[in-house]
């Protein structure tokens, strides 16, 4: 194995345990929640966006060690660094929404919609920051086809159905 992938696997391992932290932060984000009457929309959804987000992370490894795929400079340094901006917007999002941040769809009646932060310019910064990293942390080492395939998969499944329930869970529980 080249230090290149070795490189690249350890990005791929720290960045299963940066989900590993957020998963932390969701789970002690929703116990708040839940103790605040949160509620919770589009449950059956969630297991597919973990199962994909991790196949992301395996696929990445896989199709650069299996298809032997060469550390571009030029595409690699480039998409190192988009990863590291969105995930710099993640936190951002994640600091910027507290206690109401979460992986799952949980929402607090009453309180207020975020419009500070990246929230002022845009609806759903994190999930920018979502198809920017699933389309740049592949091709950091040139793994073109996981970043083609999760792209087309996180698409379908963020604007078919996590938006749309994150958006009707938002209005329904909007102050009157």
């Amino acid at each position: 194995m080249s230090a290149g992938v070795l490189w690249f696997g350890l990005l791929l391992l720290a960045t299963g345990i940066e989900r590993l932290v957020e998963l932390v932060i969701s789970t002690r984000n929703a116990r708040w929640a839940f103790a605040r009457g949160g509620v919770e929309h589009g449950q059956r959804h969630f297991p597919w966006m973990v199962a994909l987000h991790t196949a992301l992370i395996f696929a990445s490894f896989a199709e650069v060690v299996l298809a032997d795929r060469p550390f571009l400079p030029l595409l690699g340094w480039t998409a190192l660094a988009v990863t590291l901006l969105s995930q710099a917007l993640r936190y951002w999002c994640i600091t910027t929404l507290g206690r109401q941040w979460n992986t799952r769809v949980i929402v607090v009646p009453g309180l207020t919609l975020v419009s500070r932060g990246p929230y002022r310019w845009l609806r759903h910064p994190n999930y920018v920051a979502v198809i920017a990293e699933g389309v740049a942390l592949p091709l950091v080492h040139t793994a073109w086809v996981t970043a083609l395939v999760f792209t087309v998969l996180n698409a379908i499944l963020l604007f078919g159905v996590r938006i749309p329930v994150e958006e009707r869970a938002l209005r329904a529980a909007a102050p009157s």
